[in-house]
């Protein structure tokens, strides 16, 4: 896979540890919902390291008063993409716990491998939010792609796409169709099976998360 300049690779021994246990099929439903939720608040840290809106306040501490910079209220939404993504929301919502939440529901076409949208839900007003859209699995791209999409035709500007594991193929998908979007991935795997499967990747994420398989 080629560099893009929007596509971010995390490269840390915590999260490469975290994964490693991820991707064990013995790890039970409990610890893998768990591991989502801690890999997905480190890579939180990471991707708002560059600055998220902000306001300044006047605190009082025992000694004297200072100013202080403080996250914007209503400032920012996470949208994960059903059903997989709404094992991150916790993640960050550890870091953001007044984020607002929408949501954008698609499924994946057996055949065509293509997303299928059926749901979208969005806080009012995002078009003025940092948007954090959310998938544990970044596959072929597609459901991320008509996501980002979506969100723009809402009229979002400022947002960022995260992803725990990565093809490369899903990846480059998205990196060219919205160059505008910076993506993040916490580890990229070798490629895509016949049936459009990350490998070697850990299953099916949304079936391991919520015991459905």
């Amino acid at each position: 896979m080629k560099n893009y300049d929007n596509v971010v690779i995390f490269d840390h021994i915590l999260i490469k540890h975290k994964i490693a246990i991820l991707r064990d099929e013995k790890t039970s439903m409990k610890e893998f919902r768990e591991l989502v939720e801690e890999i997905t608040t480190l890579m939180t840290y990471e991707c708002l390291k560059d600055g998220v809106p902000t306001v300044e306040v006047e605190v009082k501490t025992p000694l004297e008063t200072c100013k202080q910079q403080i996250v914007k209220d209503n400032s920012i939404a996470i949208v994960p993409i059903l059903r997989a993504g709404l094992g991150m929301v916790n993640g960050i919502h550890v870091l953001f716990p007044s984020a607002r939440v929408g949501h954008i529901g698609m499924y994946r076409d057996e055949e065509t491998f293509e997303p299928q949208s059926y749901y979208c839900k969005l806080p009012e007003g995002i078009e003025n939010m940092l948007v954090l859209v959310v998938d544990p699995m970044l596959a072929t791209g597609g459901s991320a792609c008509d996501a980002i999409a979506e969100l723009k035709k809402r009229g979002c500007k400022n947002i960022k796409f995260m992803a725990i594991i990565g093809a490369p193929e899903g990846v480059s998908r998205v990196a060219e169709a919205h160059p505008d979007v910076n993506i993040y991935v916490s580890t990229l795997d070798r490629c895509l099976n016949k049936n459009c499967y990350i490998l070697p990747g850990l299953g099916d994420a949304g079936d391991r998360l919520f015991g459905t398989k």
